[in-house]
């Protein structure tokens, strides 16, 4: 069975700002000396123009960081993504702010994913992470 190296995953929306996410995830993968992957899922539509140019982006700024990007269509994107930790080595996403509702995006995946931790980075690049305590109690 091959062993999968660690990795931090960046999870991106289509929105040029999102290069804070992919830099803060940069620095936490090299920190840990883990592999750095960039994510993004988009909802499946008939026409990507309208994103195509921030994708791009995103995904240059991926390349700038030594990962590679994948996009996924999906209209769940917290199943979407918890199935790539899985399959992926991943320990730790790396996201935008919480918008607070019961339903979203990071309270969907953390119920997905309890045991993968979190940190967001919000629009002035504060950083806030929650971490999976491993001790035993």
């Amino acid at each position: 069975m091959e062993i999968k190296e660690s990795s931090v995953l960046a999870c991106v929306t289509d929105q040029y700002d999102c290069d804070r996410i992919i830099k803060t995830a940069k620095s936490i993968a090299d920190d840990c000396g883990c592999e750095l992957r960039v994510l993004s899922v988009l909802k499946p539509t008939a026409n990507y123009a309208s994103v195509s140019d921030k994708i791009e982006y995103l995904y240059l700024v991926s390349k700038e960081s030594g990962a590679d990007m994948t996009v996924l269509f999906n209209d769940d994107a917290p199943r979407a993504v918890s199935e790539f930790v899985k399959e992926n080595s991943v320990e730790r996403i790396v996201t935008g702010m919480h918008d607070g509702g019961d339903d979203s995006f990071l309270v969907s995946f953390n119920k997905l994913a309890p045991r993968v931790s979190i940190t967001m980075v919000d629009k002035d690049e504060s950083v806030y992470s929650m971490d999976l305590c491993k001790a035993r109690i």
